[in-house]
């Protein structure tokens, strides 16, 4: 027989409220503890019990933002608000949730709420300005910036993307100075140090970066993370580079890996994930790899988190691969689901650390197996990305323990080309270009921030040997050529002696490389996409090998292109080569005449032969994982 309630209504709702306060503390507590999803579950027993629970529609709003569960998290925070109008907090991550989702409209009424409520609140502002970025109202963003700033003069983070901001519009000294006085609030802020250095290095200020050097091999290792990426140009040791990469993606805090498994499938998967799928430098390289795929084999997806150009590289990917995604306005766990649901097998970051990555996507576990290439010349740190694209000379053997990846190494080089790149046929002068029309033109059309002051004195030192010579470079911004002149009057060079190239459409820019008559290299960052423009083009490059991939990559391709010839590995012997190409116009010659037979029948520029590769390495990566075994180093063979 059922026991009798003896409770009344008033003492029943206070046992069922005293109840919902239990779930709620459980629900904190499990929260703190980090698991998210039994904490939810707390929430919603308590909310069951008191639909009225305000906090918990709150925590339970914070706990499926933790697992990026956006949809569920607004939904939770506006029920927190309807019966909390007056609560700044819930609006204020309410529009942190909706600028997770890509609704950057949404997410600044959000914040515009929260400020309503609290005129003062630094962080609303702060917010408003990313979301205003976000959009591309870069003024707007500054002056949301700077509001925060007015209310909170140590806001640390708002100075350093006011320089983020105006590094975007291209005023790089002003964005200098935003970094300094970040800095100057917390001389501790690596990731302002970093950027600083890196903008300095934009604009070739080797003067203000020797202040600083001394701290670069420390910056971001040890402490607070600093971008990987803006570090590679200052320094050749990959010891170091590994151990930023580590810090970096250590602070990170990524939530937990989704569950999943791979599932034989009549083709492997591949999917390509990056900001990048239009005219941009990656697609130029990457284009032909996707319309190669062996489709009998192989089934490509795109997942495309950049813009959305309607450009011809976007329009060449769209056709090319099997199913293309704009997973633009999606979260990171939301492209991460996706991909498990299109199951992909194999997800190829080509982004790393690099402008625009979404690395989350990754630390939610898009595929059973991740790969790292082509984006980032380096490390990730992570261990959610299982292999690194190389070959053996831009990771040896006595590297490899730099690399948290294990190595799938492709018997010629990582690097994919577009073997069909057109050149244009119109007739170019010197004199159209800015070169004299007689002497030696030496070339270098790597990013200026890759110049340093090393190979520059000895850029000079050649100049100053060889009578009528000139140095081509590419013209980075205003700043850069100032600071180039003054540095070659220094070492007694004549400033005119530098011509600073436009940028051009492509197919032009390749043929102008035949006005040069040598590609001299940069060191701790090599010419990447530069090197095979120039060869493509028929132009030697002369490199110096470094440790670090990046230091290495120009090495790799001449290996490919078989001119090993080019390759130095000490800055005497890198001055004395070029020399000794000058000086004897014959041996130059038959380099040149060597190149432009081996362009076409050698490994560097045969797609076709990089795709069967590629492929070779992903089905022994894929086979290992189907057979039980983790991933291990992978030597494609010939």
């Amino acid at each position: 027989m059922a026991k009798k309630n003896n409770q009344t209504p008033k003492t029943l709702k206070q046992t069922n409220l005293n109840a919902a306060t239990a779930h709620y503390n459980m629900g904190a507590s499990l929260s703190a503890k980090g698991d998210l999803g039994s904490a939810i579950e707390s929430y919603q027993q308590a909310i069951k019990l008191n639909p009225d629970f305000a906090g918990a529609y709150y925590n339970m709003g914070n706990a499926f933002y933790g697992i990026e569960d956006l949809d569920s998290s607004i939904k939770s925070y506006k029920q927190m608000i309807k019966l909390m109008p007056g609560y700044a907090s819930a609006y204020y991550n309410m529009g942190i949730a909706l600028y997770d989702k890509g609704d950057f409209a949404g997410a600044i009424v959000s914040y515009g709420e929260a400020l309503k409520l609290n005129p003062n609140f630094a962080g609303a502002h702060y917010n408003i300005g990313k979301a205003q970025q976000d959009k591309g109202e870069l003024d707007a963003a500054i002056v949301s910036y700077k509001q925060a700033i007015n209310i909170d003069p140590n806001y640390v983070d708002a100075y350093y993307n006011i320089g983020n901001l105006q590094k975007d519009k291209g005023e790089l000294d002003i964005s200098i100075e935003s970094y300094m006085q970040a800095l100057k609030v917390n001389p501790n802020f690596n990731r302002a140090r970093a950027q600083k250095l890196y903008q300095q290095a934009h604009v070739c200020d080797w003067k203000a970066i020797q202040e600083d050097l001394e701290l670069v091999p420390e910056l971001g290792v040890l402490g607070q993370a600093a971008s990987p990426f803006s570090m590679l140009s200052f320094e050749d040791s990959p010891e170091r580079h590994h151990m930023r990469s580590k810090n970096h993606i250590n602070k990170k805090n990524f939530p937990p890996a989704l569950p999943l498994t791979l599932q034989k499938g009549k083709r492997i998967r591949i999917g390509y994930f990056s900001a990048d799928f239009h005219n941009h430098a990656t697609m130029y390289l990457m284009i032909r790899l996707f319309e190669n795929h062996n489709q009998k084999d192989f089934e490509i997806y795109a997942y495309s988190f950049g813009p959305n150009p309607a450009d011809e590289m976007r329009q060449r990917v769209i056709t090319a691969v099997n199913v293309f995604h704009d997973v633009t306005n999606m979260s990171n766990r939301e492209i991460a689901l996706l991909a498990q649901e299109d199951k992909i097998d194999i997800a190829v970051d080509l982004k790393g650390f690099t402008k625009g990555n979404r690395l989350g996507i990754f630390a939610y576990r898009a595929a059973p197996i991740q790969i790292n290439h082509l984006g980032y010349p380096g490390t990730m740190g992570a261990d959610f990305i299982d292999y690194i694209i190389a070959d053996k000379l831009v990771i040896p053997p006595m590297y490899e323990h730099y690399y948290s990846e294990r190595i799938i190494r492709l018997p010629y080089t990582y690097q994919p080309n577009d073997n069909t790149r057109a050149i244009s046929d119109a007739t170019l002068t010197r004199l159209e270009m800015g070169l004299p029309e007689r002497g030696f033109v030496f070339c270098c059309f790597n990013n200026n921030y890759k110049i340093s002051a090393e190979e520059f004195s000895i850029w000079m030192r050649i100049l100053n040997k060889v009578e009528g010579s000139v140095l081509w470079l590419i013209k980075a911004n205003k700043w850069a050529v100032t600071n180039l002149k003054k540095e070659a009057e220094k070492r007694g060079i004549n400033s005119s002696r530098l011509i600073f190239a436009d940028k051009i459409n492509l197919d032009k820019h390749l043929a102008r490389h035949s006005l040069a008559d040598l590609f001299i290299d940069t060191f701790n960052y090599n010419a990447h996409t530069t090197a095979s423009d120039a060869l493509w083009a028929g132009l030697p490059v002369v490199t110096k090998l470094g440790k670090s991939f990046a230091a290495r990559v120009a090495g790799s391709l001449l290996t490919a292109v078989d001119l090993p010839e080019l390759i130095v590995e000490t800055n005497e012997d890198y001055e004395a080569l070029i020399l000794d190409l000058v000086n004897n116009p014959k041996r130059l010659a038959a380099i040149k005449k060597k190149l432009m037979k081996n362009r076409l029948s050698k490994p560097l520029f045969d797609t076709e032969l990089f795709t069967k590769h590629l492929e070779d390495g992903y089905r022994q990566a894929y086979n290992r994982y189907l057979t039980g075994h983790g991933p291990a180093n992978i030597d494609v063979s010939k």
